[in-house]
Parts: C-alpha cells; sequence; structure tokens
C-alpha cells in the first residue's frame, strides 16, 4: 500500500471522541506514524485513551495539538464549533493548514469565515460504521482546496470506508440524511422485524439471528452483485408467494413515502442546524 500523502505531515485531531478514534486508528493502521497524529480533548479519560492505544502525543490545548499540522480535522459537536474555531483563527491564518470538518450541517463557508478567511476546508459527513472500517463519508471542497489536498481528505476518510465527493455543498444536508443518519434505519428496521419475528411464536434470541444474517447478507448482496436493488428485489420476489405477501403490505402502507419523508425531514434538519449554528 502506498504511502498517504500527508504520512511526513502531521495530523491534528480537535477531539477524540468515536469518530476520531476511528480514523486515527484506521491511519496508524494504514502505516501513518503514531509520532506524526496529535489529538486535543478535554476529557482525561478519552484523552489517554488515545494516547496508550494508539501511541500519538495527546494534548488539552488545541491551538498545541495544531501547532505546525499540516492537517486538522475538526471532530466536535456542531454547538462549539464556532468557538473552537474562532480561537483557532490566528493559528490557521498563520499555518494555512487544510481543514476537514467531521461536525454535521456546518457549512465550509462558516468554517472558513470562523477561521479568519483564506483557509481550504472539506467539510464531511462519516458514519457510525466507519467505527468497523465499514463506513462511507460524503466530502464537499471550497474552492481553496487543489488537487493534491483531495486526494489527500479522500485518504484521510478512506481509513474507515468509502468517500464520494459532492460538488454541491446544499446536498450534504442529504448525504447526512441518506449515510450519515441511515444506520438508524436499518437498526430501526431490525427491531421491527426481530420484534415481529418473536409476535409470530419465534425465541428472541432466533429471531435476533435470523434478522442479523438476513441484513448482513443482503447488505454484501448490494455490494458484491453488479445489480441495481430493485433487481435484487425481483429475484427473491416470486409471484403468488411470501415475500410478494410482505412487500404487497409495504407498499400498501406507504413504505416508499415513507421513507421519503423522513429523510427530507433529516435533510432540513441538517439545513437548520447550519442556520442556527451560524
Amino acid at each position: 500500500m502506498n504511502p498517504l500523502p500527508f504520512a511526513s505531515g502531521t495530523v491534528a485531531f480537535i477531539g477524540g471522541g468515536n469518530m476520531a478514534r476511528s480514523l486515527i486508528g484506521g491511519l496508524v493502521a494504514r502505516g501513518v506514524p503514531a509520532t506524526s497524529i496529535r489529538v486535543a480533548e478535554p476529557m482525561a479519560e478519552l484523552r489517554d485513551s488515545l494516547a496508550r492505544d494508539f501511541g500519538i502525543h495527546a494534548f488539552t490545548d488545541n491551538a498545541i495539538a495544531a501547532a505546525n499540522a499540516t492537517t486538522w480535522v475538526l471532530a466536535v459537536k456542531p454547538q462549539v464549533m464556532r468557538q473552537v474555531c474562532e480561537a483557532l483563527a490566528p493559528a490557521a491564518q498563520a499555518a494555512r493548514p487544510l481543514v476537514v470538518s467531521i461536525a454535521a450541517g456546518i457549512t465550509a463557508a462558516q468554517l472558513e469565515r470562523w477561521l479568519g478567511g483564506g483557509v481550504a476546508v472539506v467539510r464531511t459527513m462519516p458514519n457510525t460504521p466507519a467505527l468497523l472500517g465499514a463506513g462511507v463519508t460524503g466530502m464537499f471542497a471550497n474552492d481553496r482546496v487543489d488537487a493534491s489536498q483531495r486526494t489527500q481528505a479522500a485518504d484521510l476518510l478512506e481509513a474507515t470506508g468509502k468517500t464520494v465527493w459532492i460538488e454541491d455543498e446544499p446536498r450534504m444536508d442529504a448525504v447526512t440524511a441518506v449515510s450519515g443518519s441511515g444506520p438508524a434505519y436499518v437498526f430501526l428496521l431490525a427491531e421491527a422485524m426481530q420484534a415481529a419475528g418473536e409476535a409470530e411464536g419465534l425465541s428472541g434470541e432466533a429471531a435476533r439471528t435470523l434478522v442479523q444474517q438476513t441484513i448482513l447478507g443482503a447488505a454484501r448482496m448490494l455490494i458484491e452483485n453488479d445489480e441495481m436493488p430493485s433487481e435484487l428485489r425481483r429475484r427473491v420476489t416470486s409471484p403468488g408467494g411470501t415475500t410478494q405477501a410482505a412487500l404487497e403490505n409495504f407498499e400498501a402502507g406507504g413504505f416508499r413515502e415513507l421513507v421519503a419523508r423522513a429523510i427530507h425531514a433529516a435533510t432540513e434538519r441538517g439545513r437548520q442546524l447550519s442556520a442556527a449554528n451560524d
């Protein structure tokens, strides 16, 4: 595997929560030296755990972690992002790092403005399967990000899964709605399927195993077969059979419309978060 473009530089994580941990772990696994990774995290337990588990440098002060780093990964909550960025603005103006944000609902323009302007910013939206190296991340770059920095940002996020570039930033709210929130939709389906199986007389253990493996297998078929979901669905739906009976009930209940309304609601909430934090 080729070394990552920033392997000779320094990556500073501002915030050391679960997503930062997954990215740090992925980078270390891909050969980025632990000595070139820093993290700033106010919670001692998280900070000590990251230093112990990955051998990276951990700090309490954001500015110390960010000093001379070529890439900053902003991994704090959206509600405190403005405060964090404005405090780091002098360092951003001096160093001109590549800034990568994983905060939902915060635009690249907001980040650039809070950091003092003239900064290369990549706004991203990863999802929780990144914790297992099976995530997907939507990415948008502002006009100050050059080709090498786009590659650099993609390589960083690909430490935890696939990446998809979005060229129209307002569509990032749809990314949040589809993939950022998406795992919860699958978990809700699994929860409902297990409860329904138990209502039909299956034991809790049997229903759980059946649901888990069904979702895992269906996901693998979606990824490993070069077929559209509609074709895969057609193949397992025999006319007049059990699957058709179930799908007809889904359709009669307005399943597609319900999913569309749910994703639209999540998209709108992303836009509201951006406005609320401006």
